[in-house]
């Protein structure tokens, strides 16, 4: 198995408005560290599982949208618990309808999953399996 990972950052503020949340139900500040991991079964005709490059830029465009802003104002989260989880898996879902976009062969590709990393004792993941 071949993996490829990223990183970038994203900061937000946003607010889950839960009781089972406790104080984050206040509007708060959230810093992600963000490990983006794309496993292959193979190698591409270039020898890679995809160009690191490509996917740094496509990773920076999908969150770029969210960086400084506050989640609770965007259309698409509006009356959504936007929790670590949540934003993990928006961020899989975007990188993968961006490689499709793009025409990035995703042939090979098994996996992407997005690791957002809100401390160094904290991180919450989501997983996208394509085979």
């Amino acid at each position: 198995m071949f993996e490829v990972k990223v990183r970038d950052y994203l900061f937000v503020a946003h607010s889950l408005k839960d009781e089972y949340f406790g104080k984050a139900q206040n509007l708060h500040g959230a810093t992600y560290v963000i490990d983006l991991i794309i496993t292959s079964s193979k190698l591409n005709n270039k020898n890679v599982v995809i160009d690191i490059d490509k996917a740094t830029k496509i990773l920076q465009d999908v969150i770029s949208i969210y960086n400084y802003q506050n989640l609770d104002e965007i259309d698409d989260f509006k009356s959504i618990l936007t929790t670590t989880e949540f934003i993990a898996k928006v961020i899989v879902d975007k990188f993968s309808n961006q490689l499709l976009n793009l025409k990035i062969d995703v042939t090979d590709i098994i996996s992407i999953q997005a690791i957002l990393n809100e401390s160094h004792i904290a991180s919450a993941s989501y997983t996208k399996i394509f085979k």
